[in-house]
C-alpha cells in the first residue's frame, strides 16, 4: 500500500512547490526515518499532490531518487523504496568499513586544533538534536559530522566514495535513527572519536569507525529478517 500523503494547502500550492532538489531531500529524509518503508511504492500522482508538481517534475524526482540508489525501478510496478537482502547489507557495510577505515588511517592524527574545534562544534549541534529528540536534525548533523571527519583525509576521491556508499545505506538506517538508544550511542561514539583524534590514537579511531557502522546494519537485518529465508541470512558475504 502506498504512503498516504497529506494534502498541500489549498492556496496556490504549485506556486509554492519546493524545487526538485528539495523534494528529493524531503523524500530522502522520509526513507531514512522510516516514514517510507522498504518496498513501498512511490507514485507520481502522490508526488504531484504532495509537492504541487507537474508530472514531468514528479518523474524527475523519481529518476533522481533512483540515481541515488534510494529507490528501485521495477517493470510494471514503478518505483519502490529500495529493500536489501542480508547479503547486500553485509557487502555494503563491508565496503564502508574498508573505505572509512582507510580514511581513518590517512587523516592527520592527532588532528590540528582548528579542525578539532570544527568537529567539536558540529558535534555540539548533534548533541542538541539528540537531546531534542529530533530525528531529522539528528540525521543532518550526523551527516555533517562524518563529512567533516572524513574530509580531513584530504583524498577527494576517497571522500566521494565514502559519501556515495553512505548514501546507498540511507534506506538501511531508519531502524537505528528512530530509536533513542541508538541515537545516544552514536552521540557518545562521536565524542570518543574526537577524543581519539585529540590524543593521536589512530588505532582506536579506526576501531570506533568500524564499530560505529554496526548498529544500523544489525537493526535493519533484525527488523527485516522475516522477509528472507534463514539460509539467505546465514550465507557468507563472500559466497
Amino acid at each position: 500500500m502506498s504512503q498516504v500523503w497529506s494534502e498541500p494547502p489549498p492556496a496556490a500550492a504549485s506556486a509554492q512547490a519546493p524545487a526538485i532538489a528539495d523534494a528529493v531531500r524531503i523524500l530522502e529524509e522520509d526513507i531514512v526515518l522510516g516514514i517510507l518503508h522498504p518496498r513501498e511504492r512511490l507514485i507520481e500522482d502522490d508526488l504531484i499532490r504532495r509537492f504541487g508538481f507537474k508530472r514531468h517534475a514528479a518523474r524527475e524526482v523519481l529518476a533522481e531518487l533512483a540515481r541515488l540508489g534510494l529507490v528501485d525501478r521495477r517493470k510494471n510496478v514503478g518505483c519502490e523504496v529500495r529493500a536489501f537482502t542480508p547479503r547486500e547489507v553485509a557487502e555494503l557495510y563491508q565496503l564502508r568499513e574498508l573505505l572509512e577505515g582507510e580514511a581513518a588511517r590517512i587523516l592527520p592524527c592527532p588532528l590540528p586544533a582548528a579542525a578539532l574545534r570544527e568537529l567539536t562544534d558540529i558535534q555540539r549541534e548533534h548533541d542538541r538534536a539528540v537531546a531534542d529528540g529530533d530525528p531529522r536534525a539528528v540525521f543532518h548533523t550526523n551527516q555533517r559530522f562524518h563529512q567533516a571527519l572524513f574530509g580531513f583525509c584530504e583524498n577527494g576521491v576517497l571522500q566521494k566514495a565514502i559519501q556515495e556508499y553512505a548514501r546507498q545505506t540511507h534506506a538501511i538506517r531508519f531502524s537505528s535513527l528512530v530509536d533513542a538508544s541508538y541515537r545516544e550511542r552514536a552521540r557518545q561514539e562521536h565524542w570518543a572519536m574526537i577524543d581519539a583524534l585529540r590524543a593521536g590514537q589512530r588505532d582506536e579511531l579506526a576501531r570506533l569507525c568500524r564499530e560505529h557502522l554496526a548498529p544500523s546494519r544489525d537493526a535493519y537485518l533484525a527488523v527485516n529478517r522475516h522477509r528472507y529465508p534463514a539460509r539467505a541470512a546465514a550465507r557468507p558475504a563472500h559466497a
